[in-house]
């Protein structure tokens, strides 16, 4: 052990032993594991930070986003504002397409058989 790690060593029972550890948010409860196999290791701490401040790729949001402006329209009664939601929607649809391309994820032979049943799931 280097003197950098004794001394933490230390502190860490110094603050054990003043009951610094007693308190804290959840204790006692189990600690959620995530499975971040498919995240390079240099990335997950970046991740995590971005994850836990409710941070979405853009994909993701832009799914939501898509799905939330297909409900609306299903509920849509006036036409001035239902032609503003299918624009809002195309814009967003053009965009999560380009995305996927400049990704390179919608134009893989492996994906485009099920790409249809994908965006089918998302609601894209």
């Amino acid at each position: 052990m280097d003197i950098v790690e004794i001394i933490a060593e230390n502190k860490i029972r110094e603050a054990i032993k003043n009951g610094e550890f007693d308190n804290l948010a959840g204790k006692g409860k189990p600690i959620k594991l995530e499975d971040l196999s498919r995240i390079p290791e240099e990335l997950r701490p970046a991740y995590l930070i971005l994850k836990n401040a409710g941070v979405l790729p853009e994909e993701i949001q832009l799914k939501k986003e898509i799905a939330n402006i297909k409900d609306l329209l299903k509920f849509c009664t006036d036409n001035e504002e239902s032609s503003q939601l299918k624009k809002k929607l195309n814009e967003k649809m053009l965009r999560f397409n380009m995305l996927m391309e400049k990704r390179r994820l919608s134009g893989t032979k492996t994906l485009n058989p099920y790409l249809h049943k994908v965006h089918r799931r998302f609601g894209v």
